[in-house]
């Protein structure tokens, strides 16, 4: 009996997430969501080793005359950029791929970002596979089409909406992740819980110990679950214009963290996306509870489940104020009224709210 689960992406574009053990080796379900006769497998140099010649000899097995490239990057969100991007590009064009060519994203969020964003621009689109191998990746980053990379001034700034013709999570890669990046991923995860379902965060209050603990069931899931919820929100407003950017909450303060104390390379003490979410979350629910819009007790829940999971809840030391207001300025979420922010009335219950004054954002990261 398999142990697959699907979770139907439908709206614009539609398409599945695979959820499962031992999917990289299902020559059917790889092999079915490649059109054409040229791939280009797009990972990085933690991840290529663990799973690369095991995907293009997959491929292979259904499908001997399909041509196979790589393009390898070093691993880190400082990799990627619009030299990365280019680099990609040239990959593309060595392979002479065609219109009907797929770039397959094997690896976490860099990864799938860069990928998808030279899919969205190779002959003004192509398709985008993506096979995430981090839980980060699995849950949030691999679904909905966003596709970007990074600029000195700030996180994801150049970029597109590109969905994936298939996404493909295989679960047993998450026992080669490292702890770091499984609990940046449970970031992510409680995000879910923290805007659309108070339950959900009760569900992971209760299994904490079973999802650090990597137990295959608990983390399968909690991916489904996670990415129901975004399928539903993606589905009725793929392009963000309205409903979608509750998915930013607690993004704003951590894509400002991430900017400006540089994105975190491979061993680095500077925080990753999931920890610097993890952060923002904690002073999103900060800042509604200032501004009278939620119940502090609300907020020390969320710090709670987040410190449990073994996630960061404050500020890095050095960082100023002043500096990750200045960022937050240049965030995508930022209007000409001034800023906008994912914040909540409870838990499970998120709201967009305009126009926040700066000097009530300042009180919260001065820590007030």
């Amino acid at each position: 009996m398999s142990t697959m689960r699907t979770v139907k992406v439908d709206g614009e574009a539609r398409y599945d997430i695979c959820i499962g053990p031992n999917l990289l080796g299902d020559s059917t379900l790889l092999a079915h969501a490649l059109r054409g006769r040229h791939a280009l497998i797009v990972s990085d140099g933690n991840v290529a080793p663990l799973y690369a010649d095991r995907v293009e000899a997959t491929l292979r097995a259904a499908r001997p005359a399909l041509t196979i490239a790589s393009f390898v990057i070093p691993p880190g969100e400082q990799e990627k950029t619009l030299a990365r991007f280019c680099q990609a590009l040239d990959a593309l064009a060595q392979l002479c791929a065609t219109r009907d060519a797929t770039v397959i994203a094997l690896g976490g969020g860099v990864v799938g970002d860069l990928a998808g964003f030279a899919a969205a621009c190779w002959m003004r689109g192509i398709d985008v596979v993506q096979l995430p191998t981090t839980l980060l990746a699995m849950v949030d980053s691999s679904v909905g089409g966003k596709t970007a990379v990074d600029l000195p001034a700030g996180k994801n700034l150049v970029g597109a909406f590109h969905p994936p013709r298939a996404v493909i999570a295989d679960t047993t890669t998450l026992r080669t992740l490292p702890g770091r990046e499984l609990r940046a991923g449970l970031a992510e995860v409680v995000k879910y819980g923290a805007i659309f379902d108070a339950e959900f965060l009760t569900w992971l209050e209760h299994h904490a110990d079973a999802l650090l603990a990597g137990d295959d069931a608990a983390l399968s899931e909690a991916i489904a679950r996670s990415c129901e919820y975004k399928a539903e929100v993606v589905s009725r407003d793929p392009y963000e214009h309205g409903e979608r950017a509750l998915l930013n909450f607690g993004h704003t303060f951590g894509h400002a963290i991430e900017a400006e104390q540089g994105y975190a390379g491979a061993g680095s003490a500077a925080l990753n996306h999931g920890e610097a979410v993890a952060v923002g979350m904690v002073l999103a629910a900060r800042l509604s509870a200032a501004l009278g819009h939620a119940p502090a007790a609300d907020t020390h829940r969320l710090q709670a489940l987040l410190q449990r999971f073994g996630l960061p809840t404050v500020i890095p030391a050095g960082l100023e104020p002043e500096a990750l207001l200045a960022r937050m300025r240049l965030d995508k979420k930022a209007e000409a009224a001034g800023l906008r922010f994912v914040l909540w009335e409870r838990a499970g219950l998120a709201k967009i709210v305009s126009g926040v004054p700066d000097d009530r954002v300042l009180d919260v990261l001065r820590g007030r």
